[in-house]
C-alpha cells in the first residue's frame, strides 16, 4: 500500500485477484523469489523487466493449460499460440492474448468498445504535462485499430486521477515526471528504463497479435 506495509490483509486480497496472482506465482518461482509479492516480481508483471524471459516457454504453457483448458475446452489451442510465439507472463500478455477483446476488433459493431477496453485496461505510461488538484494532465499514446492492425496511435493529452480529496497511491507527481497508468488511474511513477521496459513488452505482444491474427480467447477476468 501507500505505507509499503503487508498487513496481511492485502497478501489475503491478492490471492484472489485470479487474473494476477498466477501470473506473479509463475514469475516468482522461475526466478527463485519465494514471494509472488516480492517487489522485483509484482514490477516484472506490471511493468516489465528481464526476469520475464527467465520464464520458460513449457511453465507459462503448462500453468494456462491448469487455468483455462477446463474452462475453453477445444478453444484452448487458440491461447497457447501466443505462448508458442514469444508470449511471456506480462500483464500485456494477458490483455492482448487472453482476454477476449482483440477477437471483438474485427465486428464493427464492437470495435471501438473492445479498443477503449484494450487501452484502458493495460497498463500503459504518460508523461506529465499539469497537475491540477487531484487531476493530472498526461501526454500518451492510445491504441489504434485500423481494421487490420493494432498499435500504438499518434500521441494525445488525456486527464487522470493521481489522488482522491487529496489521498493518493502514489506521492505528488511534478510536470515532466513518466508515470504508470491503468484505466483513469496513475498507478506508479515510472524511470526512463522502466518506461523502456513498458513499452518493450507492450509491443512484442501487439506484435504476436497481429501476426497471429488469431481470435482471443474467452477468459473474463480483467485485471
Amino acid at each position: 500500500g501507500v505505507a509499503g506495509i503487508d498487513d496481511g490483509g492485502l497478501r489475503a486480497m491478492s490471492q484472489q485477484f485470479a487474473g494476477a496472482w498466477p501470473y506473479l506465482q509463475l514469475i516468482a518461482g522461475a526466478t527463485g523469489l519465494s514471494d509472488p509479492l516480492d517487489r522485483r516480481v509484482v514490477e516484472a508483471y506490471w511493468v516489465g523487466s528481464p526476469r520475464l524471459d527467465q520464464v520458460g516457454t513449457r511453465a507459462v504453457g503448462n500453468s494456462m493449460d491448469e487455468r483455462f483448458r477446463y474452462m475453453t475446452g477445444p478453444r484452448f489451442a487458440s491461447l497457447t499460440e501466443g505462448v508458442l510465439a514469444g508470449g511471456v507472463p506480462h500483464h500485456s500478455f494477458a490483455v492482448f492474448c487472453i482476454y477476449p477483446y482483440t477477437g471483438l476488433l474485427t465486428d464493427r459493431r464492437k470495435a471501438q468498445q473492445a479498443l477503449t477496453v484494450l487501452d484502458r485496461c493495460r497498463i500503459r505510461w504518460g508523461k506529465v504535462v499539469a497537475v491540477q488538484g487531484d487531476q493530472v494532465l498526461v501526454e500518451s499514446r492510445p491504441l489504434s485499430w485500423d481494421g487490420h492492425r493494432l498499435d500504438f496511435g499518434p500521441a494525445q493529452t488525456e486527464t487522470v486521477v493521481q489522488s482522491v480529496d487529496g489521498v493518493s497511491m502514489v506521492t505528488q507527481v511534478e510536470v515532466g515526471d513518466w508515470v504508470s497508468l491503468h484505466w483513469e488511474w496513475i498507478c506508479d511513477r515510472l524511470t526512463e528504463r522502466q518506461v523502456g521496459y513498458l513499452r518493450a513488452f507492450t509491443r512484442r505482444h501487439l506484435d504476436i497479435v497481429n501476426a497471429t491474427r488469431a481470435p482471443a480467447g474467452s477468459i473474463d477476468l480483467l485485471g
